[in-house]
């Protein structure tokens, strides 16, 4: 457990960045009380004031109402105001907090939004400080975000040659603090949307999908194969029966074969791939390529799709416009410079993965969403940390 508190303790001290004075609100999904109840008891021996709100994933038509009678008036704060969130599988209720935030100065409050909420999240995802995490980040970027051509290969066979475009944004995700944003945990990833990808990805790292699975995320001893033409998978392989059978339900989808993110795990300090369906294991250094939905404006890349399917590869060399020093993403030297500016820190406006297709729930998953039955269920509040 040793492990679990030194992840809360930088979690709250080097990400969220509390203060005695903070009026903390730490919201939860029931598939998270044992994760909030560490966040919880942490503030609680701090003495910092903290109201705990249960919630329901997606859709509970009563947390509005919860959520305004536990809300300082802005005139009470003396403080910042902290909002917590902690979800297993879901992103819910973005716009409730942006709407119940809007009373408040943008300056005076900030939103942490916990993922993949578990006790990995604090032992795998929060083992690395928040200045290093930015500073790696900032090494891959200040020589991709010019970059308009890419080989990137991996141990496992993968080799892809892509295309970028300056039309489409490259996001960061390193648990940076930015007003009016809500910070998106655990962090470790630069992403963008490829103008053209074509080779092969064979991912033997995990899988990370937006519905919920039973399925071992782990792919080492059943990796997945990919073809992919102009920006499409156009062929799949696995040995194992069962992930044979998401692929075919996933890659069914419409536009899911279509790849709408090239993204870049840069958080060294996750040890090991785990076997939740997580975003923890899309943290770890290593290539990704998410299928389906794109991480674009509507207005730049105009499709949807229902689902988002990571799949991670174990390690990557990016190769740049010739250039003869690659980025090994395994051996990557943290920057000194500025975290370029035009790059955004990725937030969330809006709920997620709430997918809902029967297909799906009726073979090896069920959508994320499905709010389990005993979501009224509140965690204790601790005295002292037990």
């Amino acid at each position: 457990m040793e492990e679990v508190w030194k992840g809360v303790d930088r979690f709250l001290d080097e990400y969220v960045r509390v203060r005695s004075d903070d009026r903390v609100i730490l919201a939860y999904t029931p598939d998270s009380r044992e994760a909030a109840a560490w966040v919880l008891a942490t503030l609680t021996a701090r003495h910092i004031r903290t109201d705990a709100l249960a919630m329901a994933p997606i859709e509970d038509e009563g947390f509005p109402r919860r959520l305004a009678a536990v809300l300082p008036s802005p005139e009470q704060l003396t403080g910042r105001l902290v909002v917590i969130t902690a979800e297993r599988d879901t992103m819910s209720h973005t716009q409730v907090f942006r709407q119940a935030l809007g009373a408040y100065d943008k300056d005076s409050w900030v939103v942490a939004r916990m993922i993949s909420s578990s006790e990995e999240f604090f032992t795998h995802g929060m083992r690395m400080g928040a200045e290093e995490l930015s500073r790696r980040n900032t090494a891959v970027l200040e020589r991709l975000v010019d970059a308009r051509k890419l080989r990137v290969t991996t141990p496992s066979g993968s080799d892809l040659a892509i295309d970028l475009d300056p039309e489409y944004r490259w996001l960061s995700n390193r648990g940076a603090y930015r007003p009016g944003g809500f910070m998106v945990m655990p962090p470790g990833e630069v992403a963008t949307y490829p103008h053209a990808v074509n080779g092969v990805l064979v991912a033997d790292g995990a899988f990370n999908i937006n519905v919920f699975t039973q399925l071992d995320a782990r792919l080492k001893d059943s990796p997945v194969t990919i073809d992919i033409v102009d920006g499409k998978a156009v062929n799949y392989s696995t040995s194992d029966a069962k992930l044979r059978e998401m692929l075919r339900l996933v890659f069914g989808t419409p536009n899911a074969t279509r790849v709408g993110e090239l993204g870049f795990g840069t958080n060294a300090g996750v040890p090991e791939y785990v076997p939740m369906n997580c975003h923890i294991n899309e943290r770890r250094p290593g290539l990704h390529l998410g299928f389906g939905q794109h991480n674009q404006s509507i207005y730049v890349v105009d499709y949807l799709c229902d689902l988002h399917c990571d799949f991670i590869c174990d390690g990557g060399v990016i190769h740049i416009d010739g250039d003869p020093d690659p980025i090994d993403l395994d051996d990557l030297t943290p920057s000194d410079a500025e975290h370029p500016f035009l790059v955004m820190d990725e937030d969330i406006d809006g709920d997620c993965c709430g997918l809902w297709l029967d297909d799906l729930r009726a073979g090896h998953c069920v959508p994320r969403g499905f709010p389990p039955p005993e979501h009224g269920r509140a965690i204790p509040r601790p005295s002292e940390r037990g």
